[in-house]
């Protein structure tokens, strides 16, 4: 693919992970920073991104948001930047990408606005509680060098943003 990548973004948000995948896939982009408000909420904006967030990527007439989805798009379109393993060796790679998207996200964040799910409640949130999610990070990055098979992929970018989000709170 050959069309315009174009990564609308902010500083201060998770378009630093889109960005740095960007950069991982050594294709030329361009960036339009927008600002945190009306900007964000603008008919033009929202036929893009419904929910009026960043980071949304466009290449050519598609559309991605989501920064895990991002990411997985990338290596997908760019499959020479050996950015996610071959489809029959995905599994760890699909397995902590979406974790940390998932689990770990809504773990942090929940944690920080101190809401730690008690006794059956723990049963109805995708991490269980905070401490959970947290030790299967620790886990899983602390199996090998990398997360998927033997090399650095787009699970890497992810996972390690996710980290260094984390340790903000």
């Amino acid at each position: 693919m050959t069309s315009a990548l174009i990564l609308y973004s902010n500083p201060r948000s998770r378009g630093q992970v889109a960005r740095w995948m960007l950069e991982e896939t050594g294709q030329a982009y361009s960036t339009f920073m927008m600002e945190f408000g009306k900007a964000m909420h603008a008919p033009e904006y929202l036929a893009l991104n419904p929910m009026g967030k960043v980071p949304t990527l466009r290449h050519g007439s598609r559309v991605i948001t989501e920064t895990a989805a991002i990411c997985a798009y990338l290596a997908d379109a760019f499959p020479e930047a050996g950015l996610a393993p071959a489809l029959d060796k995905r599994a760890d790679y699909y397995r902590w990408l979406f974790f940390a998207a998932g689990p770990v996200e809504q773990a942090v964040t929940n944690h920080y606005l101190r809401f730690d799910p008690e006794g059956d409640q723990r049963s109805m949130v995708g991490y269980g509680h905070y401490e959970l999610a947290i030790d299967t990070l620790e886990y899983a990055v602390s199996q090998n060098q990398y997360l998927a098979e033997d090399t650095f992929s787009a699970a890497d970018v992810y996972v390690g943003s996710m980290l260094d989000w984390g340790m903000m709170f």
